[in-house]
């Protein structure tokens, strides 16, 4: 059982996923800070800085397999210090006196910070992976329903027809906004970190931007300008970045939990014999993914101002900004990527019911169709003397009942303007889509940037 939702055997998988807790387990954690010490051997061997034979039993020894975690953990505890015991540790581990090269010239953010980069480089193959299926899902989506009328409703009241599909292409387009945001940060953010006590690697004089150098390609990592031990603003993109990439899918799920309302019943989350609604009333279908999303965006939402907060520190190091971002990285991976994959479940077995959303199209009388039949007056009238002659007609049918079409038969203007044939066309919402269609058909002819991940 763990106390926090994405660590309980109970929750977890409601907030987080096993593949993120993976990359940021404790034991992930431990082997990335290794991988560096390993790799910053390597490379200061190549470079003649320490012994090739002492870097040779580094790169052997640097296994997380060779630390006892729980011993850490109690000199973690015991030194107040993440690496120091780390270092001891694999002094008991290495042979000879290799452990004496181990660390030279880094310090211990060095080692944390670039170590971290590492697990958000993995992380972001994740869930760049899992967002193209989302992107995938929502796309076909558009296209199977791009012919399918149904309200479009503006202030939350009925406004006019669309198609589900030309709703489902603004997703879509958002999407892609947002995975071409996720690319270009993650870029951006991944850059190693070695650069000494204070940032001027003022431990190695004669060849650390060598060093520095040689590390990140051995690494992978892109090679920052300066350092970055207080500057922070990286991670802060990266971290409004990942909340924008949590938020579609969120407004995905909200649509779909409004649509399911009862009344209107548009459309339906996934439903599977024995999900149940409610302990007391066995009739409830409700949208519980849908829900979870919802609460995982606020969760998300909330860590933006942390990130920001980061980014004010002191002097050239700052423990305070890096305990809370120890804190709200392996979290906001974890529910961002949980609502990306939640919401791949949902995109890909959505109910549509068309049925009810031809249904919805008369509930108002033929109101829905106002405008079509100002524009249709308009060029007889003029627009503004035809809006106001439809104002006063509509509000009477929305006051008093009846139809629209009763009453715009019923008024004079209209009866000496326009047939019945006539009212009754321009009141069908099947012919008042506007470009809903096209709109589909350009989103989906977009490229989708599927390059490596």
């Amino acid at each position: 059982m763990g106390a926090y939702v994405i660590d309980s055997a109970l929750f977890r998988d409601q907030f987080g996923t096993s593949a993120m807790r993976a990359i940021f387990s404790d034991e992930q954690t431990v082997q990335k800070w290794l991988d560096v010490e390993a790799a910053l051997a390597k490379v200061q061997a190549e470079l003649n800085i320490i012994p090739a034979e002492a870097a040779a039993e580094i790169q052997k020894k640097a296994q997380v397999e060779n630390i006892d975690l729980d011993a850490l953990k109690a000199e973690m505890d015991r030194t107040a210090h993440p690496i120091v015991p780390l270092l001891r540790a694999m002094k008991t581990a290495c042979e000879g006196d290799a452990a004496e090269y181990i660390h030279w010239g880094a310090t211990t953010q060095d080692i944390v910070d670039t170590g971290t980069i590492l697990q958000m480089r993995e992380a972001f193959e994740v869930l760049e992976t899992s967002y193209l299926e989302l992107i995938d899902n929502v796309r076909a989506l558009a296209e199977r329903h791009k012919n399918t009328v149904m309200v479009g409703r503006t202030h939350g009241q009925q406004a006019l027809p669309i198609t589900f599909g030309f709703k489902v292409a603004t997703w879509a387009a958002e999407l892609q906004r947002n995975y071409a945001r996720l690319k270009k940060v993650r870029k951006e953010v991944l850059m190693g970190q070695f650069f000494g006590a204070v940032g001027t690697l003022a431990s190695l004089p004669e060849n650390g931007a060598l060093v520095q150098q040689r590390l990140n390609e051995e690494l992978g990592l892109a090679e920052p300008v300066i350092n970055w031990h207080t500057a922070r603003d990286g991670l802060a993109e990266m971290t409004s970045a990942l909340a924008i990439a949590c938020a579609t899918p969120a407004k995905i799920a909200n649509e779909v939990f409004n649509l399911q309302k009862t009344e209107v019943g548009e459309l339906e989350e996934p439903f599977a014999e024995g999900k149940v609604g409610s302990s007391t009333m066995p009739h409830k279908r409700n949208p519980p993914i849908c829900e979870g999303v919802l609460a995982i965006n606020r969760a998300v939402r909330a860590t933006v101002p942390l990130a920001l907060e980061g980014m004010v520190t002191d002097f050239e190091r700052d423990k305070v900004a890096l305990q809370v971002e120890r804190e709200y990285i392996s979290c906001l991976f974890n529910m961002v990527h949980s609502a990306v994959l939640k919401m791949c479940f949902v995109t890909k077995k959505l109910h549509v019911r068309a049925d009810n959303m031809e249904r919805n199209l008369h509930a108002q009388g033929g109101l829905l169709m106002s405008e079509a039949v100002m524009m249709k007056l308009g060029k007889v009238l003029g627009r503004q003397e035809a809006h106001d002659i439809l104002y006063e007609i509509c509000m009477k049918v929305f006051e008093q009942g009846g139809n629209l079409k009763d009453a715009l038969m019923a008024h004079p203007t209209i009866q000496s303007n326009f047939s019945r044939a006539e009212v009754e066309a321009m009141l069908d919402p099947h012919t008042y889509t506007g470009l809903s269609q096209y709109f589909v058909d350009k989103v989906l002819a977009t490229k989708v940037d599927d390059a490596s991940l």
